[in-house]
């Protein structure tokens, strides 16, 4: 009896032991050696097929000093991508830079045949993603996008759920999420300026509460939108002086603190999102997919971080009476940063799909696109996304 309650149990349910054949390195450059590289390293380093060769940065003695840190000698080092990929052999890359150069790393890249892991967000308007796409369908090529929150166990379940009919019809989605105070800073500058980062707290953390409900309802397409988007916290220097923070981050503070948004999508669902890096709140509230058998909340978190923020519930009426049924906390097997990683190199050896596929994150970036485009108008527009 006890082993058949083993195998019921939810939190080892599928658990097998990894084996990788190390007998072909992957030759592995990482572009950008900010703190993002950082996590992509260390988990690059538990891989016994992986080979970090190159590294480049904008910064001169940045990437010397980020290798050396991690005990990494014979990396070779560049001043920018461009070098490195002429000048390597390399089968995939990890593009860590900031927002503003993620389009233009990941087509040169593509371009010169190499297989791309890219970090969240995609990008940072729809134009690039197409451009993007364009690259990687002529390549050939495996391009991921960074949603690490795609491989906690709570996530996979929320999709299940959906998956199953368990709530019949989806017609309505409110997300979001957010931080009290959380504005990167600690971490540099380039998050909160215009011609680094262009977009915040929607490409730094809203980027996956989208992915968590359009990922469980299939992604559909977006066709309208009016967004909203705010800098009331960013801009005060007193909320930085507060915090031991420089006066002078408010000056260069030019992206959104809040975005909100009521997003119109195929099949008749509506969004109703919500994302903040600060706010005079504990969170703007829980996810809820509204469904015509039963609806389903996801707890928010302190700060959105990749899972769900206490045991989810479903309600729905049995016999004319309403219920509410739990949904266990469950467990994964390893960090989902390392799975990101893994599940990438797998697809770029086994000629797999990409685990995180483009054509939907561009259905993503396309809202956070539309959303800025409808703030700056001041009105509800439409979404086009191309053919490609």
């Amino acid at each position: 009896m006890s082993n058949e309650r083993e195998k019921l149990d939810p939190n080892k349910a599928g658990r097998k032991k990894e084996e990788i054949d190390a007998s072909k390195k992957l030759r592995v450059g990482i572009i950008g050696t900010g703190w993002i590289a950082e996590e992509h390293v260390k988990h690059y380093l538990k891989m016994p097929d992986v080979q970090i060769v190159a590294g480049a940065d904008l910064i001169p003695g940045k990437a010397d000093a980020f290798f050396k840190e991690f005990g990494l000698e014979g990396v070779r080092t560049y001043p920018n991508h461009t070098e490195m990929l002429k000048n390597e052999q390399l089968d995939t890359v990890s593009i860590c830079t900031y927002n503003a150069t993620h389009a233009e790393c990941a087509v040169a890249a593509l371009n010169s045949g190499v297989h791309v892991l890219l970090e969240k967000p995609m990008c940072v308007t729809l134009d690039e993603a197409v451009d993007i796409v364009k690259a990687e369908k002529k390549s050939g090529k495996v391009l991921s996008i960074g949603f690490q929150p795609r491989y906690d166990a709570n996530m996979k379940m929320i999709k299940k759920i959906v998956e199953a009919g368990e709530l019949g019809q989806v017609y309505y989605i409110q997300t979001g999420g957010g931080r009290r105070w959380g504005i990167p800073t600690p971490f540099g500058t380039s998050f909160i300026q215009a011609d680094t980062g262009v977009i915040g707290a929607m490409g730094d953390i809203g980027c996956y509460s989208l992915d968590m409900v359009l990922n469980a309802v299939g992604y559909p397409k977006p066709l309208t939108v009016s967004g909203y988007t705010s800098n009331f916290f960013g801009k005060n220097p007193d909320n930085f002086t507060s915090r031991g923070n420089p006066a002078e981050y408010a000056e260069l503070f030019g992206v959104e603190d809040f975005a909100a948004a009521f997003v119109r999508l195929e099949g008749g669902i509506v969004l109703d999102f919500r994302i903040a890096w600060v706010m005079n709140l504990d969170t703007p509230g829980d996810t809820i997919i509204y469904g015509t058998k039963a609806s389903l909340r996801i707890p928010s978190t302190d700060c959105w971080n990749g899972t769900v923020g206490g045991a989810m519930k479903i309600y729905k009426d049995v016999a004319g009476v309403g219920v509410e049924t739990e949904i266990p906390i469950l467990q994964g097997d390893a960090e989902l940063f390392y799975l990101k990683i893994r599940s990438f190199l797998d697809a770029v050896k086994n000629g797999g799909k990409p685990p995180v596929p483009s054509e939907q994150i561009i259905i993503n970036q396309a809202i956070i696109d539309g959303i800025v485009k409808s703030a700056r108008l001041g009105r509800e527009i439409e979404i086009t996304i191309p053919e490609i």
